[in-house]
């Protein structure tokens, strides 16, 4: 019995495909939203953070604002665009957003939920595939914070 040998090409494009197919297959999770006037817990997977998470694994902190909750939340909006998402879904306090990733176009949610009165917004940004996002989540939210308050990131 002869041994075929593929080339390692043929690999590669088996992998992109795959990789592929899954990102365009991938749906928004069925239960967005608030729950009981919060965000989402975040599940036990490394490709989530939320400022509404108690374990520190999760946890980043929530954006804060000093001007009116109407002027944040336009602020918000910008920062949003600016940092490539597309806007999904507002129903004020709520507001969610989807960003996809440059290679392999993976879908990646993050939510928003305003408090008006402790002056912050609260988020929750997750991967809809996979265990572990590098990191990826998290640099988001970095981006994200350095649009909505560039003064704090001089």
């Amino acid at each position: 019995m002869a041994l075929k040998i593929v080339p390692y090409w043929v690999n590669h494009l088996s992998i992109i495909l795959l990789l592929t197919t899954v990102s365009c297959a991938s749906q928004p999770p069925a239960d967005i939203g608030l729950r009981d006037k919060k965000l989402r817990l975040c599940p036990n997977t490394p490709n989530c953070v939320s400022s509404e998470h108690k374990d520190k694994s999760f946890w980043v902190e929530p954006l804060a604002f000093k001007e009116t909750p109407h002027v944040a939340w336009e602020k918000l909006k910008m920062a949003v665009n600016a940092i490539g998402g597309t806007i999904e879904k507002e129903e004020r306090p709520y507001l969610w957003a989807t960003f996809r990733t440059k290679v392999f176009r993976f879908v990646d949610d993050m939510e928003f939920r305003m408090d008006s009165e402790d002056k912050v917004i609260h988020l929750r940004s997750a991967s809809r595939v996979g265990y572990s996002d590098l990191g990826v989540n998290m640099r988001r939210v970095k981006k994200l914070r350095a649009k909505f308050n560039p003064e704090k990131e001089k």
